[in-house]
């Protein structure tokens, strides 16, 4: 391709949400080219053939939070996207033996709850119906560009009467929402806004029922379950019904590229042009107008429009010369809290982990979900602790998940894929550095393991471990940011990324965000990518 055309748009970044926002506009008519800076496309949600016979989601790692609208309008079924349920779809194994297992069967989730605490059996399926309460009754704002309602000075954005009037209709509508929960709302406030730790200290007695559940508040975060806003995360634990049901989270078949893969092929069929190892150096811009992007390889690509799916702080402080923005919009965008603590460790085993309280070879229901490694709520507070002041958790929480006990076509016959989220690893740290520190930060996670799993570390046949710097390298994720900023309630919804920006356009004609950086946020949803496209049609 020696002279490239002229496209409508322009997409930069092959994450899901680029590859969704390009499907919608082709299939409305534009000609879109995607450019993406890796050999693979996906963005964090991809599948790597790390080694031989293995299929590993070198990232992220299940889906849930995918718009079932998404799937069928782009007909992502047909090009082959298979999510694969999991039943049991928790496990939590505990050093005296015990351990508790939790699914979609609200009976059999009773019955081992109670083996905890009687109450707390009762309890749960209350506290489940209150989530599912107020994730319906948010999960529409996720699927619509956000509002800009705040009565911000002139110079920093002037709106038309027509989009006032539109986001007064948003605001309506999510009002008329809230107001259903009836007298549930001052506790759906709480869940949207509030801390993990005391919600579920007030609705649960068990410390493994609670740090279970305490996991799914903080795991991308750099943030303490007794921080405000970790709450929110709870309810993405009954959000979503992409595995095939409400709160029903699975694995992508072939791994989470899987997803990547179908929405390639439709965008194909849809004409878009997706050009790989195409590293964008700027933005070009004529008189406060996009006009295409220059790679670091010299070539120019042209286009009307441009919509960008990678960070805030690449989009504005990397692409663009900062004199091309209004200072207080630079500002804004240069305090974007980006900080990280995720480590991922991805392994091959020969076997299948043996956990010594469900003692048995071969695959079981403790195998089929995430296993929970975080015993009591204090715990989790204490390895926050360490990473507050720069350092790895001692003994740091483990989401571990095997794709291949319910994947059959990821790992060779009888070996398996492991997946371990690991929280905290902070991207600065008080001393050393994470190349120097990462493989002892992996030997600690399986050591933690082997002390509910002793046959886990003879039975290691590969090993990655990739720390909050390595996911800034790899996937392009500022300070390793996961969700590309901070999913704090100053960071979301009208105040994604910035206050007065939060409906995917900018400062620049033609240039809007596409990618987790605007409303909705993190989580491989694609809603980010949807709304960003009707953003786009609607003033192109």
């Amino acid at each position: 391709m020696n002279q490239p055309k002229a496209y409508d748009v322009i997409v930069i970044g092959g994450g899901h949400n680029g590859l969704v926002t390009a499907a919608y506009l082709a299939k409305a008519g534009k000609s879109v080219c995607v450019l993406e800076r890796r050999h693979v496309l996906g963005g964090c949600a991809t599948t790597e053939n790390l080694w031989p016979g293995y299929k590993v989601s070198t990232a992220a790692y299940v889906i849930s939070l995918f718009l079932p609208k998404i799937i069928q309008d782009l007909k992502l079924k047909e090009y082959g996207l298979n999510i694969l349920p999991r039943n049991p779809s928790s496990f939590t194994p505990l050093a005296d033996n015990r351990y508790l297992l939790l699914g979609p069967d609200e009976h059999a989730n009773q019955k081992e709850i109670a083996k905890f605490s009687r109450k707390d059996a009762e309890a749960y399926a209350t506290y489940n119906a209150l989530l599912e309460s107020v994730a319906e009754t948010i999960e529409p704002v996720l699927s619509r560009p956000a509002p800009d309602p705040l009565p911000l000075p002139k110079d920093f954005r002037s709106l038309s009467f027509g989009k006032k009037l539109g986001d007064a209709g948003k605001l309506w509508a999510l009002y008329k929402a809230m107001k259903e929960l009836g007298t549930d709302l001052p506790e759906a406030i709480e869940l949207l806004t509030g801390a993990a730790r005391p919600i579920l200290d007030r609705w649960f007695e068990s410390e493994t029922l609670k740090s279970t559940l305490a996991t799914d508040a903080i795991i991308g975060a750099f943030a303490s379950i007794s921080a405000p806003g970790t709450a929110y995360v709870l309810l993405h634990h009954v959000m979503g019904e992409a595995g095939g049901a409400r709160g029903v989270w699975g694995y992508v078949q072939g791994g989470m590229g899987g997803l990547a893969d179908a929405l390639e092929a439709a965008c194909k069929d849809l004409k878009v042009d997706i050009v790989r190892e195409a590293e964008v150096k700027r933005i070009l811009v004529d008189n406060n107008q996009a006009k295409g992007v220059e790679l670091a390889d010299g070539r120019h690509f042209e286009a009307r429009s441009v919509a960008s799916s990678v960070d805030a702080h690449l989009t504005f402080e990397k692409f663009l010369d900062p004199e091309m923005l209004p200072s207080d919009f630079q500002e804004a965008v240069s305090r974007i809290d980006y900080s990280s603590a995720s480590v991922k460790v991805n392994v091959a085993l020969a076997e299948a982990p043996e956990f010594t309280c469900l003692p048995g070879k071969g695959i079981g229901p403790q195998h089929q979900g995430t296993i929970h490694v975080s015993p009591t709520m204090d715990y989790i507070e204490r390895a926050y602790d360490d990473a507050k002041y720069g350092q790895p958790s001692r003994s740091p929480i483990l989401e571990i998940t095997l794709p291949s006990s319910v994947d059959k076509t990821i790992s060779p016959e009888g070996k398996h894929v492991m997946s371990m989220f690991v929280q905290y690893g902070p991207y600065q740290l008080a001393e050393n550095n994470w190349d120097d520190i990462k493989e002892d930060f992996g030997d600690r996670c399986i050591e933690l393991l082997a002390e509910l799993a002793p046959n886990v570390p003879n039975a290691i046949e590969h090993r990655q471990v990739l720390s909050p710097v390595d996911m800034e390298r790899i996937y392009g994720i500022t300070g390793g940011n996961i969700m590309q900023g901070a999913m704090h309630l100053h960071q979301l919804y009208m105040m994604r990324p910035v206050a007065g920006w939060a409906d995917h356009r900018t400062p620049i004609d033609g240039l809007y965000l596409c990618g987790a950086a605007s409303h909705p946020g993190g989580g491989v949803m694609g809603a980010c990518g949807k709304n960003a496209a009707e953003q786009i049609l609607c003033h192109s």
